[in-house]
């Protein structure tokens, strides 16, 4: 039986009297790619500012690797889940080797962190051959790639994605699917909140499908993929 490593149960979120989540219940095993799909205003980031601990939730509860979640976002990370916000929000004035840093500062393990900037710069050699440069001189598609390799070097359980494939090119998105796919064959579980279902239903192992703060739909990747009318009517695709 596969360890249960993230399980939300019945957790419910507001912005005042507006709610955002209702009464939301999914699970993320080790050494899966779970995607959180749904339209703009779904309720998938607000999803992940709960995870993160940047938003407190109105109720329910969260259990990661079998604890209570944190209340600090820090202390969620030193827990061993890690979000790739969407945006990438990397640092733009500061060099790929100083963002990676960044990535790893709550580590102690020093031997650990150079290893793990080695095995970064053999999954991301455009990023080697820029260590020295300003994050804000990379290309759309070699900052994201930044941003989810400063995730993982905080060496998550756990990496949640808020929409990686925002604004790129569809080479580009193809290559960072093949990203997250060699990431989880490493052994890191992954949490996939993205709009362009197609390619996460592709990716994913199980998918959780968002409309309005609940979920209408859950099932495998490839059987969500096959209900051609559950896509079109929450998903228009």
């Amino acid at each position: 039986m596969a360890q249960e490593l993230l399980k939300v149960e019945h957790l419910s979120a507001a912005y005042g009297g507006i709610h955002a989540l209702y009464d939301i219940s999914l699970k993320v095993d080790a050494g899966e790619i779970v995607a959180v799909l749904g339209a703009n205003g779904a309720g998938k980031s607000t999803l992940l500012k709960c995870l993160s601990s940047e938003k407190k939730a109105a109720g329910g509860t969260i259990t990661f690797d079998g604890k209570p979640l944190p209340p600090k976002p820090y202390q969620v990370v030193e827990e061993g889940m890690v979000i790739v916000p969407e945006g990438r929000q990397i640092f733009y004035k500061l060099s790929v080797k100083e963002n990676l840093k960044i990535g790893c500062c709550l580590r102690k393990d020093t031997d650990g962190i150079r290893t793990d900037f080695e095995r970064i710069y053999a999954m991301f050699p455009r990023l080697k051959e820029r260590e020295s440069q300003y994050g804000g001189l990379l290309s759309g598609g070699e900052q994201q790639m930044l941003a989810i390799a400063r995730g993982l070097m905080a060496r998550p359980k756990l990496l949640m994605l808020d929409e990686p494939s925002l604004g790129l090119a569809p080479i580009i998105v193809n290559q960072i699917m093949d990203i997250l796919k060699e990431v989880n064959q490493d052994g890191t579980a992954i949490l996939l909140i993205e709009q362009n279902a197609r390619k996460a239903l592709k990716l994913c192992d199980r998918a959780y499908l968002v409309n309005v703060g609940n979920i209408v739909a859950e099932g495998t990747g490839a059987d969500l993929l096959a209900d051609e009318k559950l896509m079109q009517a929450y998903l228009g695709q």
